[in-house]
């Protein structure tokens, strides 16, 4: 199943979907969804390192390096 979702894209934006669209012959719907889909995941990653930032810098969660947990696990390399 598909969704509609509108936005409002400025002029340049606009002008420059449209010449892509007509020299392609593609539609701006196709190159708006091919460039959602090819940076959502840097989308979501960035967010959701932001919020480990925030839970971080609040001292909600702390880091430990992996060599203080192989030596608490008892898994020290030799």
């Amino acid at each position: 199943m598909s969704h509609m979702i509108n936005f409002r894209a400025d002029d340049d934006l606009n002008a420059r979907l449209e010449r892509l669209a007509k020299l392609t012959g593609r539609s701006k719907t196709f190159y708006v969804r091919e460039a959602v889909t090819a940076h959502i995941d840097d989308l979501e990653d960035i967010y959701l390192a932001d919020q480990v930032m925030e839970r971080l810098e609040s001292n909600v969660e702390t880091l430990h390096s992996l060599e203080d947990v192989e030596r608490e696990l008892g898994l020290e390399r030799l």
